[in-house]
């Protein structure tokens, strides 16, 4: 049995897509880490550090020696880079 990859998605209330990426994640049974921004700058401010931007969602998916941020994926893109880490454990 593969372990799946860490995967954390930095989202805010309201926000349509952030909500489709969860329903994904749990679609494919993968376990994710739910970062919620709102009202929270220092959170933003992380994002910014990191990658850049202060806008969500994010996600952030890792293994043992692969690690990478998707900044406003489609579902699509998710899904290969999930299957990517998928293929590599």
């Amino acid at each position: 049995m593969s372990s799946k990859p860490k995967v954390v998605l930095w989202s805010k209330t309201g926000c349509h897509f952030c909500g489709e990426i969860k329903s994904y994640l749990e679609s494919q049974n993968q376990p994710y880490e739910n970062i919620q921004v709102d009202g929270n700058d220092a959170l933003r401010d992380v994002l910014e550090t990191k990658y850049g931007v202060r806008f969500v969602p994010v996600v952030e998916v890792g293994g043992d020696n692969k690690y990478e941020a998707l900044l406003n994926p489609d579902l699509e893109e998710l899904g290969k880079v999930l299957e990517s880490y998928n293929q590599a454990v």
